[in-house]
């Protein structure tokens, strides 16, 4: 792993602090991309992986044609789950959290948006390197 990888996994790690951020990662369709430990994921979340991971997918559809368009965020609610998407500007990858549905998404979107900042100032200084 290289400095850039585990300064973005310290930002997710950051993330996974709050108690209703059940998982989150740095992807982009079929979710490659940057994804802490699943064991640091909430347990109910690993049970629906496979139906989270086809949706988001469809998602990154919608990420990919509309991000040249400044695409900033997409939220989804699915089971007891929401979804929201954090585009990073101008690529097909998002900053990615699965909250529970009833959570104070206000300040998930706080620490959140702070994090998007974080990871895009660390993808941009290893682009500058």
């Amino acid at each position: 792993m290289n400095g850039t990888e585990e300064r973005v996994l310290e930002v997710l790690d950051n993330l996974l602090e709050f108690d209703e951020i059940y998982a989150c990662m740095v992807v982009r369709k079929n979710m490659e991309g940057i994804i802490p430990p699943t064991e640091r994921f909430e347990q109910s979340v690993i049970d629906i992986w496979e139906i989270l991971h086809e949706t988001m997918n469809d998602f990154f559809d919608i990420i990919e044609r509309y991000s040249k368009y400044k695409l900033g965020e997409i939220y989804f609610s699915m089971m007891d789950y929401e979804v929201l998407f954090f585009v990073l500007p101008d690529t097909d990858t998002a900053l990615v959290a699965i909250i529970p549905a009833l959570a104070n998404r206000g300040l998930l979107e706080v620490a959140m948006e702070k994090a998007r900042r974080d990871i895009i100032s660390i993808l941009g200084e290893e682009q500058n390197a």
